[in-house]
């Protein structure tokens, strides 16, 4: 009799460790855990190739002579000037500059500029440049920004989408963080993320749990570019399941369970 006892307690205990497992945090879900901690690293800041086809750029230009700016920018370049004093009846919305498939951008005064691969501080510094020797403006100071900048989020994420930031400047973790982090079925080991460049489309992948992912080329998220997460196995596994499969094999376990301690308890009573 008390073999008996014994293994029906092995086996409840048995069970429980299972559901336990199953249910229990795993070390995958981290991210960067091979990291250093407490080391400080050198960042190159490579986080933009530079403008690219269908970048949509806020150009502003600055002078301590305000009224020599007014052509060259959205704002004011619509807005009437009365005896040297700006006057903004409405003022007029900022769409911005469309880079074209070959590159170019069309600038008021200065026309058609070659953009294509370039800084924003490198353009700036070119716009200015061609403002002074021209003699357009005697102390040009310019501001290239870009507007459009998004990327979209795809798979085991809790809000998948398209977001969007400001500046050029978005890391794969703010991008995750936007959306809600992944779920716990996203595999971190090998993100995808799709990037075009120049015309041309590259699948690169990053990992997410690794010590050198800080070095990753998709460290940076670049403009259009497409993060995929991909489900871990166990999702995968369920997706082709019967979704009432694990309905039905958690309602077994539990019944298997009641039954066992109710026989447990059921012997005991009959010993004593």
């Amino acid at each position: 009799m008390k073999n008996k006892y014994t293994k029906i307690t092995l086996l409840t205990a048995a069970m429980g460790m299972m559901l336990f497992a199953s249910c229990g945090p795993s070390q995958e879900l981290a991210y960067f855990k091979e990291a250093p901690r407490n080391e400080e690293t050198e960042q190159d800041g490579q986080f933009s190739k530079g403008i690219q086809t269908n970048d949509l750029l806020y150009i502003y230009v600055e002078s301590r002579a305000p009224e020599a700016t007014v052509r060259f920018n959205q704002e004011t370049n619509k807005i009437a000037i009365d005896g040297g004093v700006v006057m903004n009846p409405g003022g007029s919305a900022v769409t911005g500059y469309l880079v074209n498939n070959e590159g170019d951008i069309i600038f008021p005064v200065l026309g058609r500029l070659h953009v294509l691969g370039k800084t924003h501080a490198q353009l700036a510094a070119e716009i200015e440049q061609k403002l002074v020797s021209e003699g357009h403006i005697l102390d040009a100071t310019v501001t290239v920004k870009l507007m459009n900048f998004k990327v979209s989020v795809l798979g085991e994420v809790r809000q998948p989408g398209q977001i969007q930031a400001s500046g050029e400047r978005l890391t794969i973790f703010e991008a995750l963080s936007m959306v809600g982090d992944m779920t716990i079925y996203g595999q971190r080991h090998n993100v995808t993320v799709v990037r075009e460049e120049n015309g041309n489309r590259i699948v690169g992948e990053i990992d997410l749990t690794s010590k050198d992912v800080f070095d990753s080329p998709y460290y940076y998220l670049h403009q259009n570019d497409v993060v995929y997460v991909e489900p871990n196995m166990k999702q995968k596994r369920n997706a082709e399941r019967d979704p009432m499969t694990l309905s039905y094999i958690s309602s077994v376990v539990s019944i298997v369970s009641v039954l066992t301690s109710a026989f447990y308890y059921y012997l005991l009573a009959k010993r004593l």
